[in-house]
């Protein structure tokens, strides 16, 4: 496996921003996981399955064919040959991504795409298990976090800069309950591994948090 860069860290650490101007510096491609798992609950939702139903979430991802296309650099997501990124930032499947991800036949099923795409290329690519799971022999381990308030704050902004309502209160409800759900679940949880560098983005600019990866790669 070609030494490919791994982030972890958990819901708007702004991690998936700092990946990809990381990539577009070193001119390598960015995998954003996260899709991936939003991709299948997207599927999920399409076959009727609900979110808790792990038996049955555990049988359709051998059924439903997830793919990553990369389109003028810009990462694309299939589900069974048909293009579903535009259904992947809604809040039902946000949540419906960190549901599923909890099942281990998903994530198992997801780590085989995932390593497939790293062996073919060097890639960065970040997630939930990255660092721990999926690359665990890349020296390039990093874990881009914030407080869960900071998290919500830009959340916040964010939708009321696209003409969304929004509610602080709420999304940082959200942000503490998908916390929970991804550190907390038996298999594979979210954490910071002993050999994997913390970035606290807590009071840092996206530029400084990109500088802290490439001082380290």
């Amino acid at each position: 496996m070609k030494q490919s860069i791994g982030i972890d860290g958990p819901a708007g650490a702004g991690k998936s921003t700092v990946a990809k101007r990381v990539a577009a510096i070193l001119g390598i491609p960015y995998l954003d996981t996260g899709a991936m798992y939003r991709a299948f609950a997207v599927a999920a939702k399409r076959h009727g399955v609900d979110f808790l139903d792990e038996e049955t979430l555990a049988k359709l991802v051998h059924e439903v064919d997830v793919q990553v296309r990369y389109e003028d650099g810009v990462q694309h997501m299939l589900v069974d040959g048909e293009d579903v990124t535009g259904e992947l930032r809604t809040e039902e499947i946000s949540q419906g991504a960190s549901l599923v991800s909890r099942v281990p036949a998903v994530r198992d099923r997801m780590t085989e795409l995932q390593r497939e795409v790293a062996h073919e290329q060097r890639v960065i690519m970040d997630g939930r298990d990255i660092c721990t799971n999926v690359l665990p022999d890349t020296p390039y381990k990093f874990f881009v976090t914030a407080s869960a308030e900071e998290r919500a704050n830009r959340r916040y902004k964010q939708l009321l800069e696209s003409g969304q309502e929004a509610d602080y209160d709420t999304i940082l409800h959200d942000i503490i309950r998908r916390d929970k759900q991804d550190s907390e679940r038996a298999y594979k949880p979210l954490y910071c591994g002993a050999d994997t560098k913390l970035i606290d983005t807590t009071d840092m600019t996206i530029e400084e948090a990109v500088e802290a990866i490439l001082s380290e790669v």
